[in-house]
């Protein structure tokens, strides 16, 4: 057998083992006792839906990721990548059409596959629990308006590669590197103001005892406040949150409708003081460069790979060619995509606490930190007690129980 058949096909089937031993550690660790610490804030019967809650979306998980995976390896050992290949250099469209309509048609055919268990996710699961608001039309639109901006974005950014690699020499992967990172900068510039409102309304925080504490309490932490929105999540779901996004003139921050409908100021501010210690901190400056960072390593890798026939020949392709390459390759570095992945959730839960530390620090009560962990929790239905080394795998956050501990802990 192919050693690129037998890498790749072994760190497939080792990421859906580890995700089936996670999961079921998870569901193990579930814990018929409320912790001490929630007490106050669920009552007997939101305890037991949180936690139907994660078994329900657990069992859904292993349902779609065995398909996904079954799906995955029929098509490849059925020589589908080769027969979709010569169906599309049948067009004769050219290196970069042919690529556009091979990747073009892969990821349609993703989104179509999908759609049913998106939409048992939203109408069913998320019905079930009290937290879907999504309309039919809604539903309709925004998977229209993604499709649209794929197409718009993406299909430019995709062809630009292919000609870099296809063109560019042995310095292809430089050229690829700069601009993809330029077109990272860009649309983290612009997304806050042309795309992300494509999707929600973001209103300016009215006046008002809410906007006087936030703007009170910028000036004494030194923020350059540019711009405090209201975005309605809740036309798709009543969960909570808040982020912070973009950078320059055009970095804001946005507080969902549903946020503010079930907190007080003071955890409002304390919410907001937590995204400001992600600023502080310089967590988005750090997130991003290593991000480009991992980009030029991975197109420097490449580079190398699409030279290699075997990586072809373990997908039973008949013609080597850059579009393909670059799907080939992603699979080959899955298991380096794992690694990184894992330490970068490592990472983010480094910087979860320390954005709390600072929030806790710069607020005049850490209580009402606590108050905000402990609501956001009971509104989202989160699982209280999740099995550490689920939490190893797919947490970017710490649990609530572990964050509440840490803040007890400051002085």
């Amino acid at each position: 057998m192919n050693i690129f058949t037998v890498i790749i096909l072994a760190a497939i089937m080792i990421d859906f083992l580890l995700e089936i031993v996670s999961n079921r550690l998870n569901l193990k660790a579930l814990s018929k006792e409320l912790p001490s610490e929630f007490e106050n804030v669920y009552d007997e019967d939101t305890y037991a839906k949180s936690q139907e809650y994660t078994r329900v979306n657990t069992r859904f998980g292993f349902v779609t990721g065995t398909f996904d995976l079954a799906l995955l390896l029929v098509f490849w050992f059925a020589g589908g990548f080769n027969w979709l290949d010569q169906w599309a250099r049948g067009f004769d469209f050219g290196v970069i059409g042919t690529g556009l309509i091979f990747i073009g048609v892969l990821v349609l055919a993703k989104i179509i596959i999908s759609l049913p268990f998106s939409i048992y996710s939203t109408f069913v699961i998320e019905e079930r629990f009290g937290f879907n608001k999504t309309d039919a039309k809604t539903f309709i639109t925004d998977r229209i308006k993604g499709l649209a901006l794929s197409l718009l974005i993406g299909g430019p950014l995709l062809a630009g590669i292919i000609a870099f690699f296809e063109y560019g020499g042995s310095w292809a992967w430089l050229y690829a590197w700069l601009a993809v990172t330029a077109f990272s900068l860009v649309m983290q510039y612009i997304a806050p103001t042309w795309i992300m409102p494509l999707f929600n309304k973001f209103d300016p925080l009215e006046d008002g005892e809410l906007r006087y504490a936030i703007e009170q309490y910028a000036e004494k932490v030194d923020f350059p406040l540019q711009g405090i929105y209201v975005m309605d999540g809740s036309k798709r779901s009543s969960k909570s949150n808040a982020f912070f996004t973009g950078f320059g003139k055009n970095k804001r921050i946005a507080l969902f409708d549903t946020l503010i409908a079930k907190h007080s100021t003071e955890e409002l501010v304390a919410v907001l003081a937590h995204e400001i210690g992600h600023y502080k901190k310089k967590h988005i400056v750090k997130n991003m460069s290593i991000s480009i960072l991992h980009t030029g390593i991975m197109f420097g890798l490449l580079s190398i790979f699409l030279q290699v026939p075997s990586l072809f020949d373990a997908f039973f392709m008949e013609e080597m060619s850059i579009y393909a390459g670059l799907l080939f390759f992603g699979l080959l570095y899955s298991p380096v995509e794992t690694i990184l992945g894992i330490g970068m959730q490592i990472l983010s839960r480094k910087h979860e606490y320390e954005a709390d530390e600072f929030a806790v620090k710069t607020i005049k009560e850490k209580e009402e930190m606590v108050n905000v962990l402990k609501n956001l929790s009971k509104d989202n239905l989160s699982n209280l007690t999740p099995h550490p080394f689920y939490v190893f795998l797919n947490y970017s956050h710490p649990p609530a129980l572990k964050r509440i501990e840490r803040i007890r802990e400051l002085t």
